[in-house]
Order: structure tokens, then sequence, then C-alpha cells
């Protein structure tokens, strides 16, 4: 196995707290949380670890800026925005549609680094990212293009380095559980199982895509990123462990569930979850614990991946405050 090139920009290694007051009041197995909402870069999340892999290979290709994109709300644009402003590198942002009225939560955030915004307008956001990118290049710009999510084998190999963190902390849960959307978590997880020999199952709950669709996805890219890391190993579609059930009124839509799933969290551990990503994980975990899918003598963690500032937003405001 290779060792690649990285940039500091994490807190490492986050923490591992358990969770009593809420594997009480579930009454399910015992339950932990692995705290990559704390990795410290602009308000943590867990594409501050990506980004170490992905900076570093941006500098090495000597890029003078980067160039990536998202939604409104995108925790990745927010990370990246502060990872190219704490290098001193340009930052080009593509967020999907129009400007909404006001700047809040992220957007608010993307705009205080200093982040050169680009609406997609009516146009599908990856072909704007791609013109604005070949632009960007044909000005002599020297741009470097981070994929969607920071998902692409340099990325993911990140959170392949992230299970041998947690297997150096004593922690060795039966499951771990996080939201999966652009695969790259699930698949740097999935890939250093295999690598690190972790032995617990590794669940993704989709807030986006159907199963079939997303476990297609994550077999592809952890086949891509162990082999990146000179350990050729081929995973298959089956191998995946993906849930789609709690998909809800869909991407970026936080229902009543969601809610719910936030509000236990912040009200029995003091720990706040965002409404695209982990509010939808947690409300399937919660819901999976209520219907006994665990068994009550199992440990259970629940890796945070952060978002907190999306709370901030308006939309996400006006329904948590009702």
């Amino acid at each position: 196995m290779k060792t690649p090139l990285r940039i500091s920009l994490a807190h490492l290694p986050t923490l591992v707290e358990s969770l009593p007051r809420l594997t009480a009041i579930l009454a399910g197995p015992e339950l932990f949380i692995k705290r990559d909402d704390q990795t410290g870069l602009a308000f943590g999340g867990n594409k501050t670890r990506k980004l170490e892999f992905l900076m570093a290979d941006a500098q090495v290709k000597g890029a003078h800026m980067v160039i990536t994109g998202g939604a409104v709300q995108s925790n990745h644009c927010r990370q990246t925005a502060a990872a190219a402003a704490r290098l001193g590198l340009g930052c080009i942002l593509v967020l999907a549609g129009d400007p909404p009225p006001t700047s809040s939560g992220n957007l608010l955030l993307d705009l205080l680094l200093n982040a050169e915004i680009v609406w997609s307008g009516a146009k599908p956001r990856d072909q704007v990212l791609r013109e604005t990118y070949e632009d960007a290049r044909a000005a002599g710009r020297f741009p470097y293009l981070v994929p969607y999510g920071g998902s692409n084998a340099i990325g993911a190999a990140a959170y392949a380095f992230a299970v041998q963190e947690l297997l150096e902390q004593g922690c060795k849960p039966d499951w771990i559980v996080f939201p999966s959307s652009s695969g790259g978590t699930q698949a740097g997880l999935v890939a250093g199982a295999r690598l690190f020999e972790f032995k617990g199952r590794i669940l993704g709950i989709s807030v986006d895509k159907q199963a079939l669709d997303l476990q297609d996805g994550v077999a592809q890219l952890a086949t891509e990123t162990a082999a990146w890391l000179d350990f050729p190993v081929k995973f298959s579609p089956g191998e995946i462990l993906v849930n789609a059930d709690y998909l809800g009124g869909g991407y970026g839509v936080m229902g009543n569930p969601e809610s719910e799933a936030i509000k236990l969290f912040a009200q029995a551990e003091g720990i706040f979850l965002d409404p695209v990503y982990t509010g939808h994980a947690a409300a399937g975990l919660i819901d999976l614990i209520r219907k006994g899918f665990f068994d009550p003598g199992q440990k259970v963690l629940f890796w945070h991946t952060g978002g907190a500032p999306a709370l901030f937003a308006d939309k996400y405001a006006v329904i948590l405050t009702r």
C-alpha cells in the first residue's frame, strides 16, 4: 500500500463519544458517534479529510485555483472554499440554480471565504461546471477541478485511513451508519475496512439515490480507491450495504422524521445534525432501531459527517422553529 501525499487541514483524530441518553431513550443497541463534524476547518465536516489529499494533488499539479460544484447549501463547497483560502488559492464554486433572496447558512460562509460564485441557472450544474473549468484554463488561471463531494479515488482514500484511525482509537462497532450520497465516504470506508481488516458492517443511508444506483457507484469507486492505494481488490455491488428507505421528500427536503432526529440528537446529547445529510441518516437510524433491525447487545456507531451551518439557512430555520 502506498502512502499518499496529504496536507494537514483537519483536526485528527476526531473524537468517538458514547451516546448514553439517546441509547436509553431509544432502548436499542449501544450508540456511539464519530465526530467528523469537528474536523475544524470552517465548522468542519467529512469533506475536510478528503481535501487533505485533493489539495495536495492540486499543489503537485501546480494549480493556482480550485473549482468545484454543489447545491446552494453545499457543505463540500464551503469546506473547499476554506481549504483554498488556507492555502492561498483562488476558488470558484458552481452552485445549482439561481441565487436566493438572502445569503444564509453555507452560502454566507462561502462569500465570507471570498469564493467566486457561478450560478448554473436553468442549465445543468455539471455542464456549467465543465464550462467554467475550461474557461479558467483557457484564461491561464491554472485551475484544479475538485469532483462533486470530493468523491474520486483520491478523496475517498481519506476515509480508508479514517477506518485505521477508528481502530487505533480502540473502537470496533458492530455497525457503522452514516449518510451516503456522492459515495466517496462510503467507498473509502468500504476499502478501508478490507485494507485494515475491520469486521463490522458499514451501512450507508442514502439521501438522494436509489439503492441499486448507489451500490453500483460505491462498489466501482471503492475498487478504484483500493487500486489507487496499490491494494488491488474488486468490490461488487452486492457487498455494499445501502438503505434507501429514508429519502423522504427528496434531496434537501426536510420533513417530520428529519426534524425529529435533529431535535432528538440536540436535546438528548447536545449534538447538532444537519437538515440534508446527517438529519436524514439519523432519521433512518432511529427508525431502524425502533423496528428492531439491530440486536440489543450490538454497538452502533453513527459517523457524523457535519453540515450544521445549513441549519441556519432560512428555509430550514423556519421549519425547525415551528
